[in-house]
């Protein structure tokens, strides 16, 4: 649901493939408190929870609706996300 949302919105193409992603099955950890709505679990009683940690390429003028696209169809109130600037061997020629 998530990954096909991104997909749509123009993240995971790379030289000639597209939906490319990364994944790594993790534990996330969190604990809701008063005020928040959790997706998963109780408030104020701390959860552990398998989840994959997905990583892919994104056009840096596609990155906010790729975002956007992310959050919206994330389940969570506040989905984790990181942005980074990937550089290739092109970039150092």
């Amino acid at each position: 649901m998530v990954k096909r949302a991104v997909f749509a919105a123009g993240a995971g193409h790379y030289d000639g493939y597209e939906q490319c992603s990364w994944e790594t099955l993790g534990t996330g950890q969190f604990k809701p408190l008063e005020g928040s709505q959790p997706f998963i679990g109780e408030k104020e009683t701390l959860e552990l929870v398998s989840e994959y940690r997905v990583e892919t390429l994104c056009p840096a003028d596609k990155i906010a609706s790729i975002l956007h696209a992310l959050i919206e169809a994330h389940p969570y109130e506040t989905p984790a996300y990181d942005v980074w600037s990937v550089m290739t061997i092109n970039d150092f020629n």
